[in-house]
């Protein structure tokens, strides 16, 4: 999905810029002659952590539109662009939330993605390619799904969970440097250079083995949202279009580094799976199919 992928390097980068800027302007008081400090540590890291989540998702409506060419309707000018105000309002009433911006990206991919800080000022991006290839049907399901993530406040918990883990990989990076700066190399006082090196290291690998949280959470969502959009446009066209997704997955296949961030996700099992932002699609049809509980 492009709107995890987007988040996931966006706050990557965030953190990681503040994080240098501030300690090189020697903002951080965690950082003293003796070592660290832990106590000033963990309220730079909640801060740090937390704000640089949020300033991500923040960004998230920008950066999108941006790194896909995405063109938001203003004024419907065909047919097409009518029906697809008209459905993703339709069903964003029907889902208690504000009507988001609509935005189409030129591109033969069969995808589609929402995203924003607010849940009633977001965004849902089409793809033409899923406009061309799609049934009417099949496409409001789609639109569904994403309103549904829109609607379940997917972005913002993320966004929370995102943050809670910066804060972590924040204070075990600088743990890490300081452990290799005084027990290695033995610098007594201050930080030497093994301590920038070691923490900014520490950070890029914590920061891109934590996003395994991330994607955790997004396979889990996507049952929740896949289920809001059979709700919204009908569970037969909502697993109508998972076949189709699933369909043209196997004739045009995203490349390896794009495939799990598109509404069809990836495919593939063991530890592959752990890196999949979507569950297998043969998993979702078959959620979808399943009896539903009795209350």
């Amino acid at each position: 999905m492009k709107r995890i992928a987007l988040f996931l390097g966006t706050n990557l980068a965030i953190v990681l810029v503040l994080s240098i800027a501030l300690n090189a302007l020697g903002v951080a008081g965690h950082l003293t002659p003796r070592g660290l400090n832990l106590e000033s540590l963990l309220i730079f890291a909640a801060v740090m952590g937390m704000g640089g989540s949020f300033l991500s998702l923040a960004l998230s409506k920008w950066m999108a539109k941006r790194a896909v060419g995405a063109v938001v309707i203003s004024q419907p000018q065909t047919r097409s662009e009518q029906w697809l105000v008209q459905t993703v309002q339709r069903q964003a009433r029907a889902a208690g939330i504000g009507a988001p911006e609509i935005a189409i990206y030129d591109s033969p991919e069969v995808n589609a993605f929402a995203t924003g800080m607010n849940r009633n000022r977001a965004l849902v991006a089409v793809s033409t390619g899923l406009l061309q290839q799609m049934t009417a049907e099949e496409a409001e399901a789609v639109l569904g799904h994403e309103v549904a993530h829109i609607a379940n406040g997917d972005m913002v918990t993320l966004a929370l969970i995102q943050g809670v883990i910066n804060t972590f990989v924040i204070v075990l990076a600088r743990i890490a440097g300081q452990v290799v700066d005084r027990v290695i190399f033995r610098t007594e006082s201050g930080q030497g250079p093994a301590f920038w090196v070691t923490m900014i290291a520490a950070e890029l690998v914590l920061g891109a083995l934590a996003s395994l949280i991330v994607l955790w959470f997004s396979r889990q969502r996507e049952f929740r949202a896949d289920r809001g959009g059979a709700e919204l446009a009908g569970r037969q066209n909502m697993i109508a279009a998972l076949r189709r997704l699933a369909a043209v997955s196997q004739q045009q296949p995203l490349p390896k580094g794009l495939a799990a961030f598109g509404i069809a996700g990836g495919a593939g099992g063991g530890i592959r799976r752990l890196f999949m932002s979507h569950p297998p699609l043969a998993e979702r049809i078959a959620a979808l199919q399943a009896p539903r509980p009795v209350a």
